[in-house]
């Protein structure tokens, strides 16, 4: 296959994805930029509150993701049987899971307490997680169906379902927040519910898609869907716990860097969310190509293809790493009016939280080459359903080398915020070179290419 035309298959299936993850970034920016007109303490509670519904978030999305690289490697080995079986129990799973972790999100304050966050934030943070934890079991589900129809190369009906609940969001955020056309002023816990109701008509929407869309519903997604596959059930968990293992250890990596920044102080807090906030969006880029490269990869695994596999991973490493050098200009060059953008310049401290961002973003231009180096790498891997090894490197790289890396070097050697920062980069390095070896020395890229999972 000419790589002009692995270009166009990538790009026909990853703009899209693209889009739908910014968009779908685009409902936290606003979240964040809203709660941050409305109050710095406020801001602070959604960053912590944010923070540890994401690491619950990651350790369940590893069902979707799973569900990603087995519907696709079914849908090349021509398994459309398969691929319905594993798409159903991945939303079982979910909603499982999602259940199952109310009571963390319910008491999370004292959580946060005990990890050393002030009581008034960890306060304000519980207010807003015992809303958003009812979003969970519907936002995995909705992350399953995602998976589903990205598999089928059906990802431009995913932007538009994003793109209207961005709307949706910015004006339940607008009355809800601030309390207009009379109805309550609840800041954060206003946040709250526009998330809950976004995800759960997100979910609605998507449904009728994948069950109703011309060339899908002879697949019968959800007929006799109370019905247990127990064997697709486990099989789906097999692979998709240490893909959710394998992001939480990251995830928890941005987390501890989060709670280790609450140590500091509550400006300093602020402009970590902020910086962070930035970030993720050029980040949604990647994950929209590591997507992208989990399909194609998959589709040219069930094939057993291995030239195939080869070359679209060139050519979806290239557009990555293209994109991340422009992002190294942008970071460097407008950090400031970037980080204007989610304050109230009024405030008196908006110039320091400016200022200490601006330096966050330094650092984060460096940390954005190797961020996408992993995550690139883990999308193949789970294309070719490899998922066990990648979950050490992982632990390795994010729980032994970044957190560690990053409270030394924030505290004992006194570099602070930026410290924390450079302990992120230690990290992301560590795993994006462990990873990307793995799936460049791997069996799949034999002339005999394996499909079982690893």
């Amino acid at each position: 296959m000419p790589i002009t035309r692995h270009l166009r298959a990538i790009l026909g299936l990853g703009l899209p994805l693209i889009g739908s993850n910014l968009a779908q970034m685009l409902l936290n920016v606003t979240d964040t930029v809203m709660v941050g007109w409305y109050g710095i303490e406020s801001l602070a509670a959604l960053v912590l509150g944010s923070s540890f519904f994401f690491s619950l978030f990651m350790l369940g999305n590893g069902i979707a993701l799973a569900v990603m690289g087995r519907v696709s490697a079914s849908l090349g080995a021509d398994d459309e049987v398969q691929a319905r079986r594993d798409t159903r129990m991945g939303i079982w799973l979910s909603i499982l899971y999602g259940i199952s972790v109310l009571p963390v999100t319910w008491y999370s304050g004292p959580i946060l307490q005990a990890l050393g966050q002030e009581p008034q934030i960890a306060s304000l943070a519980q207010d807003y997680l015992r809303i958003l934890g009812f979003a969970l079991a519907p936002a995995l589900a909705m992350m399953v169906l995602r998976s589903y129809l990205s598999a089928q190369e059906r990802t431009q009906v995913l932007l538009w379902i994003t793109l209207a609940g961005v709307g949706v969001n910015i004006l339940l955020n607008w009355l809800l927040i601030f309390g207009n056309f009379g109805l309550p002023e609840l800041g954060v816990r206003g946040a709250a519910i526009a998330s809950l109701t976004v995800t759960c008509l997100s979910l609605v929407a998507q449904a009728i898609y994948a069950a109703r869309a011309p060339g899908l519903t002879h697949i019968a997604l959800f007929a006799r869907f109370w019905r247990p596959d127990w064997e697709a059930f486990w099989l789906v968990l097999k692979m998709g716990l240490p893909v959710g293992l394998t992001s939480v250890a990251e995830g928890s990596m941005f987390q501890a860097s989060a709670l280790m920044m609450g140590w500091i102080g509550t400006v300093e807090l602020a402009a970590h969310g902020i910086a962070l906030q930035i970030t993720s969006i050029a980040f949604m880029v990647h994950v929209g190509l590591s997507n992208a490269a989990t399909v194609r990869a998959g589709r040219a695994h069930g094939a057993r293809n291995p030239r195939l596999l080869s070359d679209g991973a060139m050519v979806v490493i290239g557009l990555s790493l293209g994109f991340g050098l422009a992002t190294v200009v942008l970071f460097v060059a407008f950090g400031a009016p970037m980080t204007a953008l989610f304050l109230d310049r009024a405030n008196p401290s908006s110039a320091q939280i400016i200022r200490i961002c601006v330096r966050f973003l330094m650092v984060a231009a460096v940390f954005q080459l190797f961020d996408l180096m992993q995550v690139m790498a883990l999308g193949l891997l789970r294309g070719v359903q490899d998922t066990r090894v990648p979950m050490g490197m992982a632990v390795l790289s994010y729980w032994l080398i970044g957190i560690p890396a990053s409270y030394v070097l924030a505290f004992p050697l006194g570099f602070g915020g930026v410290g924390l920062w450079l302990g992120l980069v230690l990290g992301l390095a560590c795993a994006g070179a462990l990873m990307m070896r793995r799936f460049w020395r791997g069996p799949w890229l034999r002339a005999v290419a394996t499909t079982g999972a690893t």
